[in-house]
C-alpha cells in the first residue's frame, strides 16, 4: 500500500511537472506570435530544430566538452579550499576574523568586474576557470563553516569514549552531520559555477566554448542560433545538477546507515 501510494505520488509529481513546462512552451510561443519578428524572438520548434541541427557538429560537442571542462576544474578547485578554509576558521576566532573581509569583498564584487579584472592577469582560457572558483568557494566556506558550528559537542564526546581515531569521526560524526550543509553548498555552487563560467566565456571568449558561440550569435544576429545555445546551457546545468543531487541523496543514505552502525564497531 506504501509503495503504491509512493508511487502514485511521484506519477502526480511528474504530471504537474510536464504541464509546467508545456503552459510555459505555450507562453513562449504566444509571445513569439506577438512579437512576430525572428531578430527579436524565434518559437520554440524553430529553437528545437536549430539545438538538434548544432547538435549534429562536433563544434558543438567540442564547446560543450571544453565549457563542462573549465566549470569542473573551477567547482573541483572551490570545493577543496572552500572546505579547507571552513574548517582551519572554525577552530581559530582569528583566523576567522582574519579571512572574514576577504570573503565579504568577493560577495561584494560583481561578477563583470572580476572577469575584467582576470582579463588583465591571465590567459583566456583560465578566466572562466578563475572566476568559477571565486564565486563557488565562498558558497562551500559558508555552508561548510555553518555544519561545523552546528555539529553536537555530545557527539563528539561520545566518539572519545569509544576511542574515534581521526578516520572514524569524518566516518561517522562529521560526514553524516555535514551533508546537509554540503549538499546545499554544491547544488547552490553548481548553478552560480554554471552562471559565472558562460559570462566569463562571454567576455573573454576563450577558444571553443559555449559562451563564446553565445556571444558570437548575438554579434551576427543570429537568434535561433542564440537561442538554442542558451537552452543547451540550461538543459546542460539541469541535468548536472540532478545527477549531483542524487548522487549526494546516495551517498547521505549510506552515511545514515554507517552512523546508526558506528558504535558497535
Amino acid at each position: 500500500m506504501r509503495n503504491f501510494s509512493s508511487w502514485d505520488s511521484r506519477r502526480k509529481q511528474f504530471c504537474f511537472k510536464v504541464i509546467a513546462i508545456v503552459f510555459w512552451l505555450l507562453v513562449w510561443e504566444i509571445i513569439f506570435r506577438y512579437v512576430g519578428r525572428e531578430i527579436l524572438i524565434v518559437s520554440p520548434f524553430r529553437t528545437a530544430t536549430r539545438l538538434f541541427e548544432l547538435g549534429q557538429t562536433f563544434e558543438f560537442w567540442n564547446a560543450v566538452f571544453s565549457t563542462c571542462l573549465r566549470v569542473l576544474e573551477g567547482f573541483v578547485l572551490a570545493i577543496f579550499t572552500g572546505s579547507a578554509l571552513a574548517i582551519i576558521t572554525s577552530r581559530s576566532i582569528f583566523l576567522k576574523h582574519l579571512f572574514q573581509p576577504f570573503l565579504g569583498v568577493i560577495r561584494a564584487t560583481p561578477v563583470a568586474s572580476l572577469i575584467i579584472l582576470a582579463l588583465v592577469w591571465m590567459a583566456t582560457a583560465q578566466i572562466p576557470v578563475f572566476v568559477v572558483f571565486l564565486m563557488v568557494m565562498p558558497i562551500v566556506w559558508t555552508n561548510i563553516f555553518a555544519g561545523l558550528e552546528v555539529i553536537d559537542v555530545q557527539i563528539l564526546e561520545m566518539g572519545k569514549i569509544f576511542k574515534f581515531g581521526r578516520f572514524k569521526r569524518l566516518r561517522y560524526i562529521y560526514m553524516p552531520s555535514l551533508m546537509p550543509y554540503i549538499i546545499s553548498a554544491l547544488t547552490t555552487g553548481l548553478g552560480a559555477a554554471w552562471k559565472s563560467a558562460i559570462a566569463a566565456e562571454v567576455i573573454a571568449r576563450p577558444a571553443g566554448a559555449m559562451g563564446g558561440h553565445v556571444h558570437d550569435a548575438r554579434i551576427h544576429l543570429l537568434t535561433a542560433d542564440l537561442f538554442a545555445w542558451t537552452v543547451a546551457v540550461i538543459v546542460l546545468s539541469m541535468i548536472l545538477e540532478k545527477l549531483m543531487v542524487r548522487l549526494l541523496r546516495f551517498i547521505s543514505s549510506r552515511l545514515a546507515g554507517v552512523r546508526r552502525q558506528g558504535v558497535g564497531d
